[in-house]
């Protein structure tokens, strides 16, 4: 057996530390270890993008990277993002907007749109497309995804706006 390493991680604002195996995937550091279960595991191929996280400002697929691999860094789930009784733009707008179906890929998919937006605040639907093209929705046809994710742009340039 290999021997485990210290990992500390910083996940949505708490730090976590453990001892974990080289090999561990850092999709079942969240989900199994920490309990966080909004990242899913879906193809395990980085393919569906179901595992989307943020770590260091970057969009990651938790299901190819292992947790020792992000030793040090700061990790933001779907968990970070908004809160229950404060919602993220974007979560209000795949809401109001029907931007999910089943939900199985919506976590990765705002998880990912959050980093998108910030890229680009005010994308055109082409870019939200190829910005969004590592993450496979099964159930909405993406229309009503990039419906969202415009809907959402166009609320954060809004309060921005007012706000300055």
């Amino acid at each position: 057996m290999p021997k485990k390493m210290h990992i500390t991680l910083t996940v949505n604002g708490k730090e976590e530390e453990f001892l974990a195996e080289p090999r561990e995937l850092l999709i079942y550091t969240l989900r199994e270890r920490l309990g966080i279960t909004g990242p899913h595991i879906g193809c395990e191929t980085s393919h569906c993008g179901a595992c989307t996280v943020t770590i260091d400002g970057k969009s990651v697929k938790s299901c190819t990277m292992f947790a020792a691999q992000a030793d040090g860094k700061t990790v933001t789930t779907i968990e970070g993002i908004g809160a229950p009784d404060s919602l993220h733009p974007l979560q209000e707008a795949f809401k109001e907007h029907h931007g999910l179906q089943c939900g199985y890929c919506t976590p990765g998919m705002i998880t990912r749109a959050t980093k998108l937006l910030e890229e680009n605040p005010n994308p055109t639907e082409e870019e939200i497309r190829f910005g969004m093209a590592g993450n496979l929705c099964r159930c909405t046809g993406y229309q009503n995804i990039v419906k969202s994710i415009k809907a959402a742009a166009a609320q954060m340039s809004a309060a921005k706006e007012a706000a300055e």
